[in-house]
């Protein structure tokens, strides 16, 4: 069988070439057709303008299918997992066309790299040609990549929730953003959960984004039974676990008008609040069906109009109890973070404060 030609996808000012323009990469489901790598990449050029408004000037790690996406495929955990299908590209990929800006960034290790940094609408597109369906942007401009401009209060479903519960709980995160005298902007995530993001003054440090996430969350918690903010699963029970830890340096969420590997192509979408009330179903956001939505403008088109300060925020952190909260499993052991030991494994023994047993005797 000939091999079928390149296709070209218009993208702002340029034209990106397509090689295997008809792959397959989201098979058809009872709701939608086929979906081929061309069409992947004229999606992301027919959202170009309010896609590049969540990545211009952000360091932004690429998440790859390079032979699409199909029940069963995995992500891989890491740079050493082979069995991976999919995988995070957090440095430039080789062979990046000229127009391809890129930006410094240190990862919490202290290591360096060089990251995609989209600066035009052509980007996305040429991402696309390289397999990405996701794009992971960092919450920081890469004119100062030390201080985030946006807190992202991620609204994750845990067993025994839905969508309509994180629905519900975004409903009192606007509420009660709106008493704090700050403007959320919500989208789906694609999946079941629900994002809120906040655009802030570049005047706080990553640490402190994450406690005024953590002081949010349990604010959160105290209005609503069926919000936690609990690090270890175990302990999260049929609640909607308020993921404060997507607010750390190199911890990203799925960008505005990202695809997710899903069934279906769904878009992790925009919406007023009265749409995202009105949503029963997030798999009816998807390839086919969000570039008709944005015929009404983008929900986002206001974002950057203001930027918060994050006071009132850091303000709950003090004065809600609690304190500290675990860090993720690859972060250094953090200042005043409590063992990382799950609460069920404490019982029979004594732990240092770096979650290293220490035998009775």
């Amino acid at each position: 069988m000939a091999k079928t030609p390149a296709a070209h996808v218009q993208a702002g000012q340029r034209e990106v070439r397509i090689s295997s323009p008809d792959r397959v990469i989201y098979e058809a489901t009872d709701r939608t057709p086929e979906v081929t790598k061309l069409m992947v990449a004229e999606f992301f050029a027919s959202v170009g303008d309010p896609l590049m408004r969540a990545l211009r000037e952000r360091p932004t790690a690429l998440e790859r299918w390079p032979d699409g996406w199909r029940e069963g495929m995995k992500l891989a955990t890491g740079p050493t997992d082979k069995e991976g299908d999919g995988f995070y590209q957090k440095r430039t990929p080789k062979g990046a066309p000229d127009y391809l800006e890129e930006v410094e960034i240190t990862f919490p290790s202290g290591r360096k790299a060089r990251e995609v940094c989209p600066t035009e609408a052509a980007v996305p597109v040429w991402c696309a040609q390289m397999g990405t369906l996701t794009f992971h942007p960092w919450p920081v401009r890469r004119d100062d990549v030390d201080h985030p401009d946006e807190l992202r209060i991620d609204l994750d479903p845990q067993p025994g929730t839905d969508f309509g519960d994180a629905k519900r709980v975004a409903g009192v995160a606007r509420e009660t953003l709106e008493e704090l005298g700050l403007r959320g902007f919500p989208k789906t995530s694609g999946n079941r959960g629900v994002h809120i993001y906040v655009r802030i003054r570049p005047e706080w440090t990553f640490e402190e984004l994450r406690h005024a996430a953590i002081g949010f969350g349990r604010e959160l918690e105290r209005r609503d039974g069926g919000v936690t903010t609990a690090w270890w699963k175990e302990e999260r029970g049929e609640r909607i676990f308020v993921d404060f830890n997507q607010n750390n340096r190199d911890r990203t969420i799925a960008s505005a008008y990202s695809l997710r590997p899903k069934p279906g192509a769904p878009v992790s979408t925009p919406l007023t609040w009265d749409e995202l009330a009105d949503l029963d179903d997030p798999r009816e956001l998807n390839l086919f069906t969000v570039p008709d939505l944005l015929t009404d403008g983008d929900r986002w088109a206001e974002i950057d109009d203001q930027a918060y300060d994050l006071g009132p925020l850091l303000e709950l952190w003090e004065n809600l109890p609690g304190g500290e909260l675990n860090f993720p499993p690859d972060y250094p052991k953090m200042p005043g973070e409590p063992p990382r030991v799950q609460p069920s494994k404490k019982v029979a023994s004594h732990w240092d404060e770096d979650g290293n047993r220490i035998e009775d005797k």
